[in-house]
C-alpha cells in the first residue's frame, strides 16, 4: 500500500498485522535499503502482537520522488507516517519508531521534534513512543568525517557507488569498479572522484560534492536532549560509527539504554564466539518496547557492553562514564610501549601507509610509521571504556593528520585489531604539539602473553583520504607533499580503560529495567 507524505508523494509501505480485531501497538521502519528485506522481521513482530510496517524512503526502491539523502524530509515523511500509523483502527496509538544505519537516522529524526514528547495515552502528532537505534549513521558531516576531521574516503565512496543518485541498490559496485580500475581512490581530488567513478558505474553521482559541502555535526545529538521518549541505542565496538551511537545515548533526554556488542556495522559477530556471548536482539527489541511503551523503564541512563567474544558483559554506568581505572603505557619505556623504531619518520602521500594490511616493515628501510610494542601481559586484561593516545609530536607541514593504529598480538603473533583513531592538526610547521588521539570505545578481553603493538602514521589509505601535506583542503587538493615527523617518548603515552572490579551484567535484563 501507500502513504501519502505531506507533499503528495505517495511511499510504499508492508502492513503486517497480528491475529485477532483488537488495536495494537506498531513499529514503524523506514528504509532506503528496499522494505522486502524486512519481511521476516515484521513476521517476527507481528508474532509477537505488534503490527508492523516497513516503508521505502522517497525515491527508494517503491517509492517515487527524489533521493537526497539526510534532507528534511526524511523527518516530515517520518512524522507523516507516525501520523497514518496512529489513524489506523488497528492501532492503538503507540508506534515505536525502529531503525538501523541510515534507518536509524530516519527512526531519530521523527523523536525530538516535540521537545516533552513521553509514552502514554496522549500522543504528539508525528511523534513516536520510543526509538530503537542501531548503528545509528546520524548525518552527512558524521558518515563523511572522523570527528577529528579526516575524510572517511572508503567507505563514503563505497555507500555512494552501491546507494548514491539511484532508486535501487548495488552493494558491489564499488568492488566491480576498483577491479576495471586499481588506482580509482587515488584520483585528485577528492571532490571530482565521482566524475571518474561514473566510467566504473555507467552512471552519474551529482550528489557526491554535497556530502564534502557539509560541515557541521552533532546536530541530531543535541537535538535528542530535548526528546523525553525512551531510546535503545544498539551500536558494536568494531562499527565506524560507534561513536557517534555513545554520543546519541550519552546527550539523550529521555530514559536511555546502550548495548555495545562485539559486532561491526551488520551486528554480527564471530560464529566461533561462545552462545553465552550472543545476544537475540529480536527478543531484546520485543522486551524492550513492551517495557518502554509500558513506561517501566527507570528515568537513568544505563546499558551493557560485551568483554569482545568472552561472553561477559559489562556495565556501561561504570565502563563508559568514566573507566574503573585508567592505565597508562608510556612511550619508550620496557614496562610501557618499547620503541621499535620511527621516531622520526616520513609521511609520504604518494606511498601512505594502507588501512588495509595489519602487515608492518620489518625490512629495516626508511620509516613510514613509529612502531612500538609492549611486553607479553602477564595476566588477563580487561578492557570496558574509551582509549586515548596522547603524543608529544612535530611535523614540517603546516597541516598534519596522525594516525593511531593499536593492534593486539596473541603468544603466536597473530594480530587483531584493536582500537584506531584519527586526528588532523594545523600549526605552524617544526612546533611541538601535544595531541590527544581518542581510539574510541574498546570492550574487549586480552588473555594473558597477548603484546599491545602501536603504529602512529600520517595517512590511513583507502579508508582515510590522505592528507596533501600543503595545508590545502584534502577534498580539493590536487597536490601531494611528503611530511617529516617526530614522536618524543618523553611524555608520550596510551591510555587503556581497564576494569579493575568484575563486576558482570547479564546484558538484556540491564537494558530492561
Amino acid at each position: 500500500m501507500s502513504v501519502l507524505t505531506p507533499d503528495g508523494t505517495p511511499l510504499a509501505t508492508d502492513v503486517c498485522l497480528p491475529d485477532g480485531d483488537r488495536p495494537r501497538p506498531a513499529v514503524l521502519i523506514r528504509t532506503p535499503y528496499g522494505r522486502d528485506a524486512h519481511r521476516a522481521e515484521l513476521r517476527g513482530w507481528a508474532a509477537h502482537g505488534f503490527a508492523a510496517l516497513a516503508q521505502d524512503v522517497r525515491g527508494r526502491h517503491g517509492s517515487p520522488g527524489e533521493w537526497h539523502p539526510y534532507r528534511d524530509h526524511e523527518r516530515t515523511d517520518g512524522a507523516a507516517a507516525v501520523a497514518w500509523v496512529r489513524a489506523q483502527t488497528w492501532s492503538n496509538g503507540e508506534v515505536v519508531a525502529v531503525g538501523a544505519s541510515y534507518a536509524a537516522y530516519c527512526a531519530l529524526v521523527t523523536a525530538p521534534d516535540a521537545p516533552g514528547a513521553a509514552p502514554g495515552p496522549v500522543h504528539r502528532e508525528g511523534v513516536p513512543d520510543a526509538v530503537i537505534a542501531a548503528v545509528p549513521a546520524l548525518g552527512l558531516t558524521e558518515t563523511a568525517r572522523e570527528p577529528g576531521g579526516p575524510e572517511r574516503l572508503w567507505a563514503r565512496a563505497g555507500w555512494w557507488a552501491a546507494h548514491g543518485d539511484r532508486s535501487d541498490s548495488d552493494p558491489d559496485a564499488l568492488e566491480r569498479a576498483l577491479a576495471d580500475d586499481p588506482r580509482l581512490l587515488e584520483h585528485l581530488p577528492v571532490a571530482r572522484l565521482a566524475e571518474r567513478l561514473a566510467t566504473g558505474l555507467g552512471r552519474e553521482l551529482p550528489s557526491w560534492p554535497r556530502l564534502w559541502a557539509d560541515r557541521q555535526r552533532g546536530r541530531l545529538v543535541a537535538l535528542g536532549s530535548a526528546a523525553r521518549l525512551p531510546l535503545l541505542a544498539v551500536g558494536g565496538t568494531r562499527d565506524p560509527f560507534a561513536e557517534d551511537t555513545v554520543a546519541l545515548w550519552r546527550g539523550w533526554g529521555g530514559p536511555a539504554r546502550l548495548l555495545l556488542g562485539p559486532w561491526g556495522h551488520r551486528l554480527t559477530a564471530d560464529r566461533s564466539a561462545p552462545a553465552r556471548a550472543r545476544v537475540n536482539l529480536g527478543a531484546l527489541y520485543v522486551r524492550w518496547t513492551r517495557a518502554a511503551l509500558a513506561g517501566r523503564l527507570e528515568p537513568t541512563r544505563h546499558g551493557a557492553i560485551a568483554l569482545g567474544d568472552s561472553g561477559r558483559w559489562h556495565s556501561t554506568h561504570r565502563a563508559v562514564s568514566p573507566p574503573e581505572t585508567e592505565r597508562r603505557w608510556p612511550f619508550g619505556s620496557p614496562t610501557g610501549l618499547r620503541l621499535l623504531h620511527g621516531a622520526e619518520f616520513r609521511a609520504d602521500p604518494e606511498r601512505p601507509v594502507r588501512s588495509d594490511d595489519l602487515a608492518v616493515p620489518v625490512d629495516g628501510g626508511p620509516a613510514d610509521r613509529c612502531l612500538l610494542l609492549s611486553p607479553p601481559l602477564p595476566r588477563p586484561l580487561d578492557l570496558a571504556g574509551a582509549a586515548v593516545a596522547r603524543i608529544n609530536a612535530t611535523a614540517d607541514t603546516p597541516s598534519a593528520d596522525w594516525a593511531v593504529r593499536l593492534t593486539a598480538l596473541d603468544p603466536s603473533g597473530r594480530a587483531d585489531p584493536l582500537a584506531f583513531g584519527i586526528v588532523r592538526r594545523t600549526g605552524p610547521p617544526g612546533e611541538a604539539a601535544e595531541i590527544t588521539v581518542p581510539l574510541g570505545t574498546l570492550g574487549r578481553r586480552l588473555p594473558a602473553g597477548t603484546r599491545l603493538r602501536a603504529e602512529i602514521a600520517g595517512h590511513h589509505f583507502p579508508a582515510h583520504a590522505r592528507n596533501p601535506h600543503t595545508g590545502d583542503d584534502p577534498v580539493t587538493a590536487t597536490r601531494l607533499a611528503p611530511s617529516r615527523r617526530t614522536v618524543n617518548p618523553r611524555g608520550s603515552a596510551l591510555h587503556l580503560p581497564v576494569v579493575a572490579r568484575r563486576r558482570y551484567v547479564e546484558p538484556v535484563p540491564e537494558i530492561c529495567r
